[in-house]
């Protein structure tokens, strides 16, 4: 599900996975990969400003460089401290620029979105806590990060981009330069000078055409390299997961605000209303003690709208946590939810023992929106809803699995509850995937921690 993933996607992407082993893919990844040639010259800068400092001192110190200054003495401390003060300023500055670049280029090339770093939470107090805040940033982990970043970024530009220039361009430009060569040896009749060019004219060819076909995967490694540098570091990942869990908390509380709402309006426009006919029914008995017959009468309607409550009040608490859920587990409570879905739904459920009772709320209300989901949205004919005990590394899972074959296409943003199963998987560290081609019907997949 694109708009549920940990990495979000904006718009289309220009160098998708199904477009990009196409010809027109792979002329945008030869420009892509033929733009980072260019840019990497850049990219070398904040590192290269870096390595100057140490680089002058080591000249100044150990060779006979000064011999060769003008005024044959070395400058002075003073200078040379100011000259590394500015290159060592600049050099995180330039730093973070790049990676700012290069993540547009994700975003932009890619689909892949930067999580945005979290505003501080309040504004300087005085004057000294500005100094040190502007101090970390041009001198804090981060900024010498992202000189990394930047300097492993243009080596990777470098390589990738030297390959596709020397097989694509080269040999296209080898090709016709011998083409050209070869003509003017059969022209001026010198033939035996025609071999080597005759060579070339199909040598540079295999070299574009091999160029061409590397490029898919040259573009790939490139994306992974990036991806992991800029967006996969430990702190980014942190941010990521703090904007998600900023993302989720607001969604949960509207989500628990509206529940709450909704409870509030049964019980008064169903137990509320009722109990009060119950009341004035009693009442009416009551004034009528004389007749007998009326009387019992009255009461047997009390009685009825009594059983009604709590038919509805049952109704309720089972949207809430069914009891046979709590007393059976999934064995029983798949099968009732099953049974409220004007769709026929088909459970399998295979558990040699209970899980948590925290996976079980999780994956009962998975199953239960998703029902809702198919009911509402789905158009399909069945449904099949399967449970199971999944393994994976570190610990086992709690794998739901609801399938349906209605028009599939399910958009998160469309009001279909997506986000709010994914909220509710995701809170107890589990992992939801929606894969739902259009004419296609639509897979949802929930792994819950088995002892959540």
């Amino acid at each position: 599900m694109r708009a549920v993933a940990a990495a979000a996607t904006a718009g289309a992407p220009l160098l998708g996975d199904a477009e990009a082993r196409s010809p027109k893919g792979r002329l945008l990844g030869l420009l892509h990969l033929v733009t980072s040639f260019a840019l990497s010259v850049g990219y070398l800068v904040p590192g290269t400003l870096v390595l100057l400092p140490v680089v002058a001192l080591v000249l100044l110190v150990f060779t006979g460089f000064v011999d060769l200054l003008p005024a044959g003495e070395p400058p002075s401390p003073a200078a040379l401290a100011a000259f590394s003060a500015v290159l060592l300023t600049c050099a995180p500055l330039l730093g973070r620029l790049a990676c700012t670049i290069q993540r547009r280029r994700l975003e932009d090339v890619f689909g892949v979105v930067e999580s945005r770093a979290p505003r501080p939470a309040a504004r300087p107090r005085n004057p000294a806590e500005a100094l040190l805040r502007g101090l970390g940033y041009l001198y804090g982990r981060d900024a010498w990060t992202a000189v990394i970043c930047a300097t492993l970024t243009g080596v990777q530009g470098v390589v990738f981009g030297g390959i596709v220039l020397g097989l694509v361009v080269y040999g296209t430009a080898l090709a016709a330069g011998s083409l050209v060569g070869l003509g003017y040896a059969l022209v001026s009749g010198s033939l035996e000078n025609a071999a080597a060019p005759l060579a070339a004219v199909f040598l540079g060819p295999v070299g574009a055409v091999v160029g061409l076909w590397a490029v898919p995967l040259l573009v790939r490694l490139e994306f992974e390299v990036s991806r992991r540098l800029l967006l996969d570091a430990p702190e980014m990942v942190v941010r990521r997961r703090l904007a998600q869990v900023q993302d989720s908390r607001l969604r949960m509380v509207d989500a628990a605000e509206a529940e709450r709402r909704r409870i509030e309006r049964d019980l008064h426009d169903g137990a509320q209303q009722r109990l009060l006919v119950v009341t004035m029914t009693l009442s009416r008995a009551r004034a009528r003690a004389a007749d007998p017959d009326e009387v019992r009468a009255l009461i047997d309607e009390a009685r009825g709208e009594a059983k009604a409550v709590m038919a509805e009040l049952r109704e309720v608490a089972r949207g809430l946590h069914p009891r046979a859920l709590t007393d059976h587990g999934l064995d029983a409570a798949l099968p009732v939810a099953a049974g409220r879905c004007p769709v026929p739904v088909q459970v399998r459920v295979d558990l040699p023992e209970r899980p948590s009772a925290r996976a079980e709320g999780v994956a009962y209300y998975v199953v239960c929106e998703a029902l809702a989901n198919v009911a509402k949205h789905a158009g399909a004919e069945s449904v099949e809803v399967r449970a199971e005990r999944a393994a994976a590394e570190g610990a086992d899972l709690l794998r739901i699995t609801v399938t349906d074959d209605g028009k599939g296409g399910a958009d998160p943003d469309s009001g279909t509850g997506l986000y709010g199963l994914w909220d509710r998987v995701n809170a107890v560290d589990g992992a939801l995937a929606v894969d739902s081609p259009a004419g296609e019907g639509t897979v949802l997949t929930a792994d819950i921690p088995w002892e959540a």
